[in-house]
Formats: C-alpha cells, structure tokens, sequence
C-alpha cells in the first residue's frame, strides 16, 4: 500500500491557504478526489436551471470554491502517475473480467457456464536474455534472484535484435486483430460450419490486456470464450467445448501473421512467438489446486491494467520531447537503447504512420492496453456513469435536494469548463495526504 503519510508539513503554504480561503471547506474538497495525486484543475460555472419555470436548481462557479478550481480526478490508469486512480481502474478491469466470467452488471449468469479459457501469447525471441529457469540455472551460469535488475536484457547487447523487438511491439495490436478474425474461422471449421453460418450458430467473446515482459516485449493475456449467436444472453451450441476453443486458437496463433516493413533491404514478418499458455477456467465453484477460477483470472488480468513498460522494463511513464533526455534518466542500458531504436525508426519516412518517436518511451507499443469485444460484458464507460451517478446522489443529498435529484426532462444544465492546470500546490497536496482516509482504517484519518 502507498505511505501517503505527510512529513514536515509546508508552514508557509498552509499559512497562505489559512488567510485566504476556509481551511474546513479546502479539505473536504481534497478530500473528495479520493486520494488522486495529480487531478485536473477547471475554471468555469455550471448552473441547473429548471426548463418550465426558469428558476435556478443550483449554480456552482469555479471562484468560490475553497481550491479556486474544480479539481477532477486525472483518471489516469498508470500506477507510477496516480496509484489512486490506477486502483480505481484495477477494480473496474476486475469488474469487468468479472462480469465476463460469472455474470453481473447487465450481463447474464448463464455465461459461467459457457466454454472459457484463458489464454497467453507471447512475441518470438529476439535473442538470449537473462532469466529465471525452470532448471534454476540463466544461460550465463548463474541462479538469478527474483528480484535481480539484469533479467530480462541481453546476454551479449551487440547481437540482439533491437530493431525488430521494437517493431513487433508496435505491431503487436495488430496481429492480434488478425488473430481474431482467423480464430472464428477455426472454430467455424472445427463445428463443420461455413463463416456465414457460424455467426447464425455461435459467437467468439473476449477480454484481453497487454503486458511487458522484463525484456519490453509486449504479450497479451486474454479470457475467451464461445457463446450462442445472441452472445452472452444465449447458450452455446452442444459442439462447443473448451477443448475445441483451445484447439482453435492454437491453429489461429500460429497461423497470425502480418507484414512488415522492408529496412535497407530486411523484410518483416511479425507473428506471435512459439510460447503459447491455454488454460481452460472453471467455476469458482470448483475451487481445487489444480483449478484455474474465474476470481484467480480476473484479478490476474485486472493486475496488469495499471501496470505499463516503467514498471516491467525500468522505462519511461511519459513522452519524450527530445532524444537529448534520455542522458538525463536513470533508466538500465537495455531500456534505452530500445528507447533509441525507437526515436531513430520514427525518423524514417516509410514508417510515419507507426509514430514510433511519439510512442518510443512505450518501446513501439501504440495500442490499448484493455480490450474486448462488445458482448463480452459491461464496458469501462458504464461503471464509470454508475460511479458518477451515484456520487451526484451523494453530493445532491447532502445538499438537501431530493434525493434523486431534479429531473432531467425538466432541467436545463448550462455548464463552461475550461483547463487551468494540473496537480496541487504544496499546501494541498500535504493536507490532501494528512486528511485522506485510510482504505485498511475504513472512516478514520490518517492525520488527527
């Protein structure tokens, strides 16, 4: 858990914010970012005006809050940039995967009982890295501990390949786009089904995450599963199992496959690596020790959502500006030379539409790090209206207002925000730790 306990409290900043504003009303308003470290701050008014009579429900203008600002949560899924809001996003991937698995949040119960697995696919090797063997022994002789900074980079740095490891990271989406589409077809075929019929018989659902290894190669994790033509909301045909669906993907990794570019005469072909985990997820009903749960895939799969290459390979949680920064950073060697390999490929011309300088301290990698197909289950979006609903029934009772709120038929929100900054002074950032509840500690404070 993240220490948020503040130190030597800024005398000076918190003196200025004493004078100026009301000290109550500034915590309370810190307090209601949840723990967010780096929230948005607005400027601007929002005012509720009831569209048949003209009288205003309630007006809120940016000047007379205690912050001077609106303060919004940044929302950002990192763990490195807000571990509050990247928390919030780990639980919602979790409801997600959850929902997917065993019912829940609009999506029917019966899907726990539709052929699932969960599958991970790797990219192929680039050349011999350090690492932790089954055999307990690296390739360089020596037993690795867990935690040792050199896993995951090169035996010999001279040899391996970092220009073809950048580019499968930003063609990794990709291939697992033309993944999908060949893996219908696989378990059309094995069913004896055309593709056109198999969409009148079957569907394939999935959830999937993006992960670095330690050597900054992107692998994804993906639960997939067969439903009945109508998704979720329909039971799978009779031929549908999980040892077909595992079938089908194995036949369908291999057969992915996606050109590249051609540089200084070497032609590209990216396809996923010979390393491919398929394991068939049972209830949690059936909780055993040789059983894979849903609980133990959906925490698993919602693990990663926050997590990006600055955590697996030591890189950057950030754009660079200027290749120049890289002197600067205290990053392994490994993770700045595929940082370079990435800033020198963006400046070829044949490669613009990779945009690899744009995304060169994500080592290639553009696409999404969460993605699903749309009957999978509930989406991001909708927990997060849910959430925003019921925070307005929160802020409206304490208020006093009607307890649902005026009705929106008849209420005419007129609203102007615009960007004033980011993050907190000094001053608000010691008393949003001081006075921001502690999750094991329920209503009491960390400070008193």
């Amino acid at each position: 858990m993240l220490d948020l306990t503040p130190t030597k409290p800024p005398v000076g900043d918190l003196a200025f914010l004493a004078r100026h504003g009301d000290m109550p009303a500034l915590v309370r308003q810190l307090r209601g970012l949840g723990g967010c470290t780096t929230p948005i701050r607005l400027d601007g008014h929002r005012t509720e005006i009831h569209s048949g009579t003209g009288e205003i429900l309630h007006e809120l203008h940016s000047a007379d809050l205690p912050a001077g600002n609106l303060l919004v949560r940044c929302n950002n899924r990192r763990a490195t940039r807000c571990a509050s809001c990247a928390e919030i996003y780990r639980r919602d991937t979790y409801q997600l995967i959850t929902a997917g698995l065993r019912g829940g949040k609009g999506t029917p119960e019966r899907v726990a009982t539709h052929p699932r697995v969960f599958a991970t696919f790797t990219a192929p090797s680039f050349g011999p890295v350090h690492n932790r063997p089954a055999s307990g022994r690296c390739r360089c002789g020596t037993r690795h501990a867990e935690d040792a900074p050199e896993l995951g980079t090169p035996l010999d740095p001279d040899t391996y390949d970092y220009e073809a490891a950048v580019l499968w990271n930003a063609h990794a989406s990709k291939i697992w786009a033309r993944f999908s589409i060949y893996l219908r077809r696989e378990v059309a075929k094995r069913a004896g089904l055309s593709q056109r019929a198999f969409r009148h018989h079957a569907r394939v659902s999935f959830a999937k995450v993006a992960e670095y290894q330690k050597r900054g190669a992107i692998h994804f994790h993906a639960v997939i599963r067969i439903d009945g033509p109508e998704g979720g909301d329909s039971p799978p045909p009779a031929w549908a199992t999980a040892e077909l669906l595992a079938d089908a993907i194995r036949a369908a990794g291999t057969a992915a496959e996606v050109p590249g570019p051609v540089i200084d005469g070497r032609a590209y072909d990216f396809a996923f690596g010979r390393q491919l985990d398929i394991r068939a997820i049972r209830s949690a009903d059936f909780d055993g020790p040789a059983e894979l749960t849903d609980r133990a895939v959906a925490a698993y799969v919602a693990k990663y959502a926050t997590k990006g290459a600055e955590i697996a390979t030591g890189t950057l949680d950030r754009p660079l500006k200027f290749l120049a920064e890289l002197a600067q950073l205290d990053i392994n060697e490994h993770a700045r030379q595929l940082i370079r390999t990435a800033w020198h490929l963006g400046a070829r011309r044949e490669l613009a539409d990779l945009r690899l300088r744009a995304w060169a301290h994500m080592l290639g990698f553009r696409g999404h790090f969460s993605t699903k197909t749309r009957r999978y289950s509930t989406t991001l979006g909708a927990l997060r209206e849910a959430r925003a609903q019921w925070r307005r029934l929160q802020a409206a009772m304490a208020r006093g207002d009607d307890a649902y709120g005026p009705d929106e038929d008849t209420t005419l929100v007129l609203a102007h925000w615009v960007f004033a900054g980011i993050g907190l002074s000094r001053g608000e950032e010691w008393l949003a730790a001081a006075f921001t509840p502690d999750d094991t500690e329920g209503e009491n404070t960390r400070a008193r």
